[in-house]
């Protein structure tokens, strides 16, 4: 299909982002058309503002505009307790439980060697240095159960025990709602591992 060269462009930028195919890219693009010229001038503005002032923050690695964030500067968190996540959108997706009240560390990444991602490229060393001298008595590893996850998990766990400090990782299983004949083996598998007593 022909598209003028601006719009094709602005296509091709749109399928940059992950999940975005060439059909997506096309409706965001014709909707980014349709929107006025101050609308469009306030998304790149909003864009360039983030781009510009999110960083991630000097001692948890969380994305912020402040540094150090606001987790890590609330006095009311209990520094003793760490949760280890590989991104930013992990913290964000903890929050939302209102549950948990600890400190965060975000890997920025999983160990992948396919990816030629190793544990030099992530703030590994970092975690260690926080475990001991902010005296952290358990580290929480909230990872996605996925190979890449799993490897890390592994890596973590056995530079972390030496440290004296005791390790968990939240349970995987199924989603409120969901019905047992759906889920596939490994969910099941890892809900039967996770369970505890009533």
């Amino acid at each position: 299909m022909y598209f003028t060269p601006p719009l094709a462009k602005l296509i091709e930028e749109f399928q940059r982002f992950p999940g975005v195919g060439p059909k997506s890219a096309q409706r965001m693009a014709f909707y980014v058309l349709g929107m006025s010229s101050e609308s469009v001038k306030g998304f790149a503005h909003a864009l360039l503002d983030a781009k510009e002032r999110v960083k991630n923050c000097s001692i948890c690695f969380h994305l912020s505009a402040e540094n150090p964030c606001e987790i890590c500067t609330n006095d009311r968190r209990d520094k003793t307790i760490m949760c280890v996540v590989a991104e930013s959108r992990d913290v964000i997706a903890l929050e939302r439980s209102r549950e948990y009240k600890g400190s965060y560390h975000v890997l920025t990444g999983l160990i992948s060697p396919l990816d030629g991602k190793g544990p030099d490229q992530l703030s590994i060393r970092e975690l260690l240095n926080r475990i001991v001298a902010d005296g952290v008595t358990e580290a929480i590893l909230a990872i996605n159960p996925t190979i890449e996850g799993d490897v890390t998990v592994l890596y973590l766990t056995r530079i972390i025990k030496p440290l004296g400090c005791k390790i968990s990782r939240i349970a995987f299983g199924l989603p409120v709602g969901a019905d047992l004949e759906y889920a596939d083996d490994v969910t099941l598998a890892r809900a039967m591992e996770g369970r505890r007593e009533i």
